[in-house]
């Protein structure tokens, strides 16, 4: 862990009112790239994330709230509503994840906040966004795979819709969300002005759904599920070794004419059922059975030669232990171990992505309590002693 480095975004000023994944792991980018990002939690419960995860240790919180310094504030008193609007009067992010209107509820809408803060940049992030008929709706990120379309086409045919083993409906749409504050930050310097992000969790699933939409608009094709294929992407797919499982990605003309060679099967290049992507497409299921009858008779470790010698994407299918004994995960950093004080240091993904010049670091641990951080930023940004503290916490403010 590089202590110290400022990171791209060293100076901007991160306000974190979400609670669970969307909006803390769009603080968590943020702050990766140098933001200083102060996340308000509940009085004593704080977020429900410090719950999550499994095992006995719940270790996901020391990811998602790396990089960041808790207060606590009660949002449903009036004064701690005051202390939020206190902190985003120079703030240039907030961020927020609940439910549309509730904002409102407590005086911190859009409409007050540039009144008080016309800079500031609000990334509002919700299942179905802050207008139609929806709006209203609670929405979770897995209703929003579903909603998105990801749900439907992900699992075997003959069985009900599977989901993705991580919560990838609440990611996507906190890392659009930060992708829209960057990009506000940019047209802030250019106009003075901040302004609102409205990221949805089904918009945000929807936009990485390629051609889903126009396959069906032009064709009436409606994509079903296929198991661990694309179809007419043929081939690539995990295989079957004598040892293992391998992925294989050969599905170029000239990369697949490099699989039919380390195969010992040149012909099947110049066969015309696999010698075009259109072909090979039509044919992938007999295709896969001709690869997997080959890759079952070597191991993982000779499969992956003849893929490095003949120059053929692969790679092999890593659980975290894989992940954390490889010499390239290592070279790169991917994998970093942050200092802890009660684990003694817990390895986690590294910041991401990497930049050559302002380079994103892990600056700090995930505070352990909520509120950690109250006397530090609260004297910091707002000049709150320590009697002027006790007094907010007797009233139940944090």
């Amino acid at each position: 862990m590089k202590l110290g480095d400022a990171g791209a975004l060293a100076g901007i000023k991160v306000v974190e009112l979400g609670q669970l994944i969307a909006g803390p792991f769009c603080g968590q980018l943020l702050g990766d790239m140098g933001a200083d990002v102060v996340k308000v939690e509940p009085p004593v419960v704080g977020d429900p994330m410090r719950q999550w995860g499994n095992g006995e240790h719940k270790v996901w919180w020391e990811v998602i709230g790396r990089n960041k310094r808790s207060v606590t504030a009660n949002l449903r008193v009036p004064e701690g509503q005051q202390l939020v609007r206190d902190l985003l009067a120079d703030a240039d992010i907030m961020i927020e994840n609940f439910k549309p209107g509730t904002m409102e509820k407590w005086g911190l809408d859009p409409a007050t906040l540039h009144e008080i803060n016309p800079r500031l940049i609000i990334v509002r992030i919700s299942g179905y966004g802050q207008t139609g008929p929806y709006a209203s709706r609670a929405g979770f990120g897995g209703i929003g795979e579903a909603m998105g379309g990801w749900r439907a086409i992900v699992g075997e045919p003959d069985r009900p819709p599977s989901r993705v083993g991580v919560s990838i409906g609440d990611t996507l749409a906190a890392t659009y969300g930060c992708m829209g504050a960057l990009a506000a930050l940019q047209s802030r310097a250019q106009t003075g002005r901040g302004q609102v992000i409205d990221a949805a969790l089904y918009e945000s699933v929807l936009q990485v759904m390629e051609s889903l939409v126009a396959e069906y608009d032009v064709m009436g094709i409606v994509r079903e599920r296929h198991g661990g294929i694309l179809p007419g992407i043929a081939p690539s797919n995990v295989y079957a070794c004598a040892d293992g499982e391998y992925m294989i990605g050969a599905n170029g003309d000239a990369i697949f004419a490099r699989l039919a060679q380390a195969m010992g099967q040149p012909g099947l290049s110049a066969d015309p059922r696999y010698a075009t992507h259109v072909a090979r497409g039509q044919h992938q299921t007999e295709l896969d059975g001709i690869i997997e009858a080959w890759t079952r008779t070597l191991t993982v470790d000779a499969v992956e030669a003849l893929m490095i010698e003949y120059s053929v994407p692969a790679g092999r299918v890593y659980r975290a232990p894989d992940m954390l004994a490889d010499p390239h995960f290592a070279a790169r950093e991917a994998i970093t171990s942050v200092p802890h004080p009660v684990h003694g240091s817990v390895r986690m993904q590294n910041a991401f992505p990497k930049f050559s010049a302002t380079p994103s670091t892990i600056r700090r641990t995930a505070p352990q309590f909520p509120g950690e951080h109250n006397a530090e930023v609260y004297g910091e940004r707002l000049k709150l002693d320590a009697g002027r503290l006790e007094k907010l916490k007797a009233v139940g403010a944090i």
